[in-house]
């Protein structure tokens, strides 16, 4: 849970610079947070794993003494030199480096995932959702933190390339061969950052919207692998036109498509989706790992859920939109099958929500008390259910203004939005997301409705 301290801070702009050493498995930052107080602060909390030393901090270019700052259990605490009034702004310029957390299992398991490609070469992805962003770079860590901006710079060896979020501003080459590959993105949600290292190759093309902008595509790939990465591609324009046409306009259009493969299985990385699955495609003919990630960049980067405890907003939707694409691509007989599919693996043990804010674990986990896998399944059918029950006008209706924050959404006139907990908002009126999220164990299992 985020500290007052933390919520009194607005996320202008994050410079992260990073160094990969994949010989000694090691990361290295240099972090420019920018910040404007909300109200006066005399302490900045940020978020950073105890695997990532500091070795120096300076607050608005002037260095601190190390006892201006502790980190004993993740969260570094710098005590500022003077308070930061409300409206006024403080920048807190952090170095750091160690061996972060490797991931045992990702992205079931957060952290670092180190790797070879079939002929010996680095291969190398973080993926932070459940344990958070501070695995690898200091930040706010909950859902509501996002940074209104961030720039990157990720340095490696030779002969290894770094996609990431957003736009590629530029690439720098050293005179040992390294390279530094910078990237900028608006608005990513704080475990949708991701480094990306490998030799890889990639393809590329263009998709020009139905609602008239161009938008790039991108995809990075193992060598040798050619063939399979074309087909893959060649699913990316098909399925953009899918979502554009039932729910509304690419949220990044002005950045990116984008694709990379890594050795786990897949996360909705903003812009730059993971994606491992070995090129498999569903019964029903598609990619299915490549389609549910990319339905986060609606269901989950675009709108982000601002507490954990809603995360079936995601994940239900990530989930229904596959039905819908069967739906779109060969009528209702296959979405009503693909949907049967899901029905059998709902357990129905606990309600989607717990109406409190709540830990990715404590949502994702059986043995914590969450839905597990039901925000999943059982967040498809009700979204199902509620189609059924309020007609496809109102529905689409209400997930357009849920996503967007507006019925008519056009590229340039949304922004990334959270959608907030009733127990956090200001007003008493629920917005669409929450009017679904408040009733989703009534929707879907009427025996468990409370009276």
């Amino acid at each position: 849970m985020l500290t007052p301290e933390q919520t009194a801070l607005q996320f202008d702009h994050a410079d992260l610079a990073f160094e990969v050493l994949p010989d000694a498995q090691r990361l290295n930052g240099v972090a420019t947070l920018r910040f404007t107080a909300r109200a006066p602060v005399a302490r900045l909390p940020i978020d950073l794993d105890r695997n990532l030393p500091v070795s120096a901090i300076a607050i608005d270019g002037v260095a601190l003494p190390a006892s201006a700052w502790t980190n004993p259990e993740g969260r570094l605490t710098i005590t500022l030199p003077r308070p930061v009034p409300a409206g006024g702004k403080v920048t807190a310029t952090i170095t750091y480096g160690g061996t972060p957390h490797v991931a045992v299992k990702a992205p079931w398991d957060d952290g670092m995932v180190w790797s070879k490609t079939p002929d010996g070469r680095t291969w190398f992805a973080t993926t932070a959702e459940g344990y958070g962003c501070d695995l690898f770079w200091p930040c706010l860590d909950f859902p509501t933190g996002e940074p209104a901006l961030v720039d990157l710079h990720i340095t490696v060896p030779k002969g290894l390339k770094a996609p990431s979020n957003g736009v590629l501003v530029g690439v720098d080459t050293f005179a040992d061969g390294r390279t530094t590959w910078n990237w900028r993105a608006k608005h990513p949600n704080t475990y949708g950052i991701a480094l990306n290292v490998g030799p890889y190759e990639e393809v590329r093309g263009t998709y020009k919207s139905r609602f008239g902008n161009s938008i790039p595509m991108f995809y990075w790939y193992l060598p040798g692998e050619k063939p399979q990465a074309e087909k893959l591609f060649a699913e990316f324009a098909p399925t953009l036109d899918f979502f554009e046409s039932m729910i509304g306009p690419y949220p990044f259009g002005d950045e990116k498509l984008g694709v990379v493969e890594t050795l786990h299985k897949g996360m909705e990385h903003q812009t730059i989706n993971a994606y491992g699955n070995d090129y498999a495609k569903a019964p029903e003919g598609f990619d299915w790992l490549f389609q549910h990630e990319f339905a986060h960049e609606w269901f989950g980067n675009q709108l982000t859920a601002a507490n954990w405890d809603d995360y079936w907003l995601h994940e239900g939707y990530g989930t229904y939109m596959q039905p819908l694409y069967g739906q779109w691509r060969e009528g209702r007989a296959r979405y009503a099958t693909m949907l049967q599919g899901e029905r059998g693996a709902i357990m129905n043990r606990m309600p989607m929500t717990q109406q409190r804010i709540s830990t990715e674990e404590e949502v994702y986990e059986l043995d914590k008390g969450g839905a597990g896998q039901d925000i999943y399944n059982k967040g498809s059918w009700m979204l199902h259910t509620l189609r059924n029950l309020i007609g496809d006008t109102a529905f689409f209706d209400v997930t357009r203004r849920a996503v967007y924050g507006r019925p008519d959404p056009k590229p340039g006139n949304f922004t990334p939005a959270s959608a907030r907990p009733r127990s956090m908002r200001r007003s008493s009126a629920a917005s669409p997301a929450r009017i679904m999220a408040g009733s989703s164990t009534c929707i879907s299992a009427r025996r468990h409705c409370p009276s």
